[in-house]
Parts: C-alpha cells; sequence; structure tokens
C-alpha cells in the first residue's frame, strides 16, 4: 500500500512551518554533538518552558499537582521530563523515549604519543561504523576534562571558523592496491584510527625545553595546559570525543533535507523534546525520556537497562503522595511508549538490501516499526495489533502523514532501539521515527516534512 508524499499536501504556510521547525532543529544538532552537550541544552530548554528539577523538589518536600512540570538529569548524560496529568497516575504513563548518543570516535585514557614528529591522538571507536568512512574527514574534538580537584574543564576544539580541526590520514591510492583487496571491515582497522593533531616541535620560544625528547608532542601539552589547564595525566579522567567538524547543512537543491553528523537520534530526541515542551494540561501524565549508551547495547548507569527511569517515576510518585511498590508496577505496566528512534530510508542506489513494500520512504511522514530486530525478529519488541490500530487511530485523527516499515529485508541484517527494555515492564510499545539516508555514517540525511511530521505526530500520542 503505497503512502502519499506529504509534501503534495502542503500550503504555503505549512512549508514555512516545516523549514522554520527544521532550522532550529538543525542549530540545535550543529550546536550539540555529544550527549553531555544535549543534556544540557534541553535542560536549558525545559527550564525555559517552566520545568523544574526534580531533585530540588523533593530536597524542598514539594507536592506536585496536575500541570506540574519537572526534569531530572542523570549525570549530564541523559535526562527525563515529566508534565503531571489530570488522570490518576496509575492509568500509565504517555512516554517518548529517545536516544542522544551516536556513533563516534572515542579518545582513550592514555592517547598522545609522537611518531616521527607527529602528534597522534589514540582513539577507540564507539558504536557500530563503518571504520573507513572516518579518515580524510575534518574532525573537532568534543568533551570534558575533570581534575582530581573535582573541576571540569569544557573542550571544544574545531567548530569554530578560527579553530583548527583534527583528522585522521588515509592511504594514498598510488600506494592502495594491498589495501583495496581487503573487505571493507578490513580496509582501515580499529587501532589505525589515529587523530593526527600537530606536527611542530617545541623550541622556538626560549621558555622551551631544548632537552625535551618528543619535542612535538611537548608542544601540543604546552598548548593544551596554556588554553585549558589540564596536563597529559588528566586524560585519565577525561570524555572526549571526535565527531565531524562543522554545523549541519540543508541538501538538495530545493533545501528539503538536512545532512548533518548524529542524526540517529537526536532527530527523534529532538522531536520528542519539542512535542513535549509545547504540551500543556495533559489528561494523561507524560514523559520525555533521553537516553545514553543506546549505540553500545543501553548498558551502564546511563543507558535505558539502568534502573533511572524506574527511580525517577517512583520520585514523582512520591512527591504526589502516591507511591508504593505496588503502584509504581501498576502505573508502569499500564503506560504507553513510543520508542522515538530512526528508520531506513529507501535508497535507489542500494535497492537491493529494501523490501518496497515495507520500506520507509523519504517524504511520506513518521515512520513506525511494528518491531526491529534482526532475521527472525530476534532482539525486538514486536508490538501488539491492538496497539498498533489505536496508534493508527491517533495519527488519523489528526490528519498526521505516517508509514509503516521495516528495516530492509529479512536477511539482509538489522539493528535494535530501546523499544524491547521498556516492553518488560509490559507496557505497549512501537518504533516511531523519522527515515534516514547514510545511517551512522559522519554525515547522515534527513527530509525536513518528516521530521516535522514526526514532531507532530509526538504532539497527538501525548495529548
Amino acid at each position: 500500500m503505497k503512502r502519499n508524499n506529504a509534501w503534495t499536501g502542503c500550503d504555503k504556510k505549512k512549508i514555512k512551518e516545516v523549514f522554520s521547525f527544521c532550522e532550529e532543529y538543525r542549530k540545535f544538532i550543529s550546536e550539540n554533538k555529544t550527549e553531555r552537550e544535549c543534556t544540557d541544552a534541553c535542560i536549558e530548554l525545559a527550564k525555559a518552558a517552566g520545568y523544574r528539577d526534580l531533585k530540588q523538589v523533593i530536597k524542598k518536600k514539594e507536592t506536585l499537582k496536575a500541570g506540574d512540570k519537572v526534569y531530572a538529569s542523570n549525570m549530564v548524560k541523559a535526562l527525563v521530563l515529566f508534565q503531571v496529568g489530570q488522570k490518576p497516575i496509575e492509568e500509565g504513563l504517555r512516554i517518548l523515549g529517545a536516544h542522544i548518543d551516536s556513533p563516534r570516535l572515542d579518545i582513550k585514557q592514555n592517547p598522545l604519543y609522537e611518531d616521527e614528529e607527529l602528534v597522534l591522538l589514540d582513539t577507540h571507536y564507539y558504536g557500530g561504523i563503518k571504520k573507513y568512512q572516518w579518515t580524510a574527514l575534518p574532525l573537532a574534538l568534543h568533551g570534558v576534562v575533570v581534575l582530581t580537584s573535582g573541576k571540569k574543564i569544557p573542550v571544544v576544539i574545531g567548530e569554530d571558523m578560527s579553530d583548527p580541526v583534527l583528522g585522521v590520514s588515509d592511504l594514498l591510492i598510488h600506494l592502495a592496491g594491498q589495501q583495496m583487496e581487503k573487505k571493507g571491515v578490513k580496509v582501515v582497522e580499529g587501532e589505525d584510527l589515529n587523530i593526527l593533531v600537530g606536527s611542530m616541535p617545541m623550541g622556538n620560544d626560549k621558555s622551551d625545553d631544548k632537552d625535551e625528547k618528543e619535542k612535538s608532542k611537548a608542544y601540543i601539552l604546552k598548548l593544551l595546559q596554556k588554553k585549558y589547564k589540564f596536563k597529559e595525566e588528566d586524560f585519565m579522567s577525561a570524555e572526549l570525543e571526535a565527531v565531524p567538524a562543522g554545523p549541519a547543512r540543508d541538501m538538495g537543491i530545493d533545501s528539503s533535507m538536512i545532512m548533518g553528523y548524529g542524526q540517529d537520534d537526536r532527530v527523534c530526541a529532538y522531536a520528542s523534546l519539542a512535542a513535549m515542551l509545547d504540551t500543556t494540561s495533559p489528561e494523561t501524565t507524560t514523559a520525555c525520556l533521553l537516553v545514553d549508551k543506546e549505540e553500545t547495547g543501553s548498558e551502564g548507569a546511563t543507558g535505558m537497562h539502568s534502573r533511572f527511569f524506574e527511580n525517577m517515576v517512583a520520585e514523582l510518585m512520591d512527591r504526589m503522595g502516591c507511591y508504593s511498590e505496588l503502584s509504581l508496577r501498576r502505573t508502569l505496566a499500564a503506560s504507553k511508549m513510543l520508542s522515538s528512534d530512526v528508520s531506513a530510508a529507501f535508497d535507489p542506489n542500494y535497492a537491493s538490501v529494501f523490501e518496497k513494500k515495507n520500506t520507509s520512504f523519504f517524504g511520506r511522514g513518521v515512520v513506525f516499526n511494528k518491531f526491529t530486530g534482526s532475521r527472525g525478529k530476534s532482539n525486538s519488541n514486536d508490538a501488539n495489533a491492538e496497539y498498533v490500530a489505536w496508534i493508527r487511530g491517533v495519527m488519523e485523527n489528526d490528519n498526521i502523514a505516517y508509514q509503516m516499515a521495516e528495516l530492509g529485508k529479512v536477511d539482509a541484517g538489522g539493528g535494535g532501539t530501546i523499544a524491547y527494555i521498556l516492553a518488560n515492564y509490559g507496557m505497549e510499545v512501537i518504533d516511531c521515527g523519522v527515515a534516514v539516508q547514510n545511517m551512522h555514517a559522519p554525515y547522515e540525511v534527513t527530509s525536513k516534512i518528516d521530521i516535522y511530521e514526526t514532531m507532530r505526530a509526538y504532539k497527538a500520542f501525548l495529548k
């Protein structure tokens, strides 16, 4: 069943709304390229919309009632927002859940070294990437260095036009005969993704140590000490991420698309947050959950497998005066969730891995994946037919462009989301998000109309 292209139903007013919303989104992903940056930015937007810190509400022993808005941060890498609804919370929550981590190159804890007067940073790639895509590419360094005193030093190198950029070298084609015969996974090895950061030996300044053996490395350390006030040993307690440098850009002669880093899954995270902040006086208590570590299995204290969300629901209920362990279990089991995550957009250049009747397309609106996983639906949440029918009714009632899809042909591969983790509580969950080309590449592509319709879908779900 072919779905209509959503652009065809747009008048000039709606097209203007689409482009305006997507311009704010483009700025957001251009300025926030790590989970820490996303969390901080989302908190500022939430505060401006009247959300209060749940920890402060708990500390002051305040009572929460219908209409109140609160947020809670998890180690500045994950975030949840709640808006208390009119109905008893045991009737369930309406939850939007996305992740704000993206594939990248992480800097190792003992990374800096010199080789023939070239200075490099050793990396460990994060998430599923085609390693060869990360060579000969301008990279920026984002993150934080924490000193033993507890002081946090934010680091951003390579984003301002006056900044230098960094990069991983590539082997020149003239000498790449053996390399070109390797399989794609071996063309560039993980241990070879070393970032070139300098090439100038120290010794041009009177204050330089003339006896320093590794003079190029010493000069880089001197520059870091001068600008950021940290030493080589402080790399041990740093979280630094190498990401594509520069802003996201409009794509296409018609500017109908966006090309940028980290759209999996910040496109759904931003749409979820925008929908949440634009929702007022909901009947059912609403939640917007933005988590870390999805690209590496959702493990760890800031991933979906942690108890953070469950704990914050318990704290919310306690401030509402209705907490008990049984009430918490009933609330979670009665909830409905959209696992806000992206899907694979059809690409004519690689048509052989898609099954057209069950594939998502640019321009046809928000995508619902009844299940993800791989091959025989392994490691997937498979939404109930009753829930899918209810979702269809919500979309059609608000005239939202939507499509149903699978992630490529059955035996072509697959992928997972956080959906199955929330489903463990017994709640209704379905994957729902934006179609993406170039997924997990340094620069991913989305359609503006799909982003806008996804935001509208999330708003309709929350209300």
